[in-house]
């Protein structure tokens, strides 16, 4: 038999914890003495364990107060079905972070949250993860964005969408191929080279399927230089970086 201070040491829950798991009939002492000291069993100590295992994969007490009735066979598929949820989870808050820093590593800092679909985020993030990671651009990246101001970070995305809305201006007249296409594509290159990291040509294609994969990216470069301008400068880009 264990004590609560024995439990407490051996699981790490509190003794506030065990008290109330005994008062709503949750999990009770295999014995308690007139005094009122509880004490546990192996058998409780095995349905402890399964208790904190089923609070951290989310579920609440009332529903472990079901789930510890089932055999061990149901246990285990319980267990196997509530990972794979909790595996979706972990990848979608992955696409999460991805597409948030993915955002910042392109620099365009005013995306048009109107055109921003959340029911897309997975899609919108793996348009970015081709471009974050623990790589030397990002860190360059890292590197230059330190020192700079918000005003700073606005004047530099102003300076980009102006290349795209120059994409805009031409694109109806001058195919992607053309000597004025490929010129505004060397600024874009130029330009992130300057002020975020070292583009080269694998980023910067990598960047133009970013810009013409749909989402709120696609839109703002759209926005900017008309319907259009996004897939015609990831066409541009493409030919370039061959």
């Amino acid at each position: 038999m264990y004590s609560v201070k024995e439990v407490k040491k051996m699981l790490g829950i509190s003794a506030r914890t065990l008290h109330y798991y005994d008062e709503i009939g949750l999990l009770k002492p295999a014995e308690k003495s007139e005094a009122g000291y509880r004490k546990y069993s192996g058998k409780n100590i095995e349905e402890l364990r399964y208790i904190l295992l089923f609070r951290e994969l989310g579920f609440s007490l009332l529903e472990i107060s079901s789930l510890l009735k089932k055999d061990d066979k149901e246990k285990l598929e319980i267990l196997r079905i509530q990972t794979e949820k909790l595996e979706q989870k972990k990848a979608h808050l992955e696409h999460l972070i991805t597409l948030s820093k993915g955002i910042s590593f392109i620099g365009v800092k005013h995306i048009d949250m109107k055109n921003f679909d959340v029911k897309k985020i997975d899609d919108y993030s793996e348009q970015a993860k081709a471009l974050y990671g623990k790589t030397e651009a990002y860190r360059e990246f890292e590197e230059k964005e330190k020192n700079r101001t918000e005003s700073d970070n606005e004047a530099l995305s102003e300076e980009m969408m102006d290349i795209f809305r120059r994409f805009g201006e031409i694109k109806e007249s001058h195919p992607a191929d053309s000597k004025e296409a490929q010129a505004l594509v060397y600024e874009l290159q130029s330009f992130i080279t300057k002020h975020f990291y070292n583009c080269t040509k694998d980023i910067l294609r990598g960047l133009g399927k970013l810009y013409s994969g749909g989402g709120a990216i696609t839109d703002n470069i759209d926005k900017a230089g008309g319907i259009g301008t996004a897939d015609y400068s990831a066409e541009a880009i493409e030919i370039f970086c061959k």
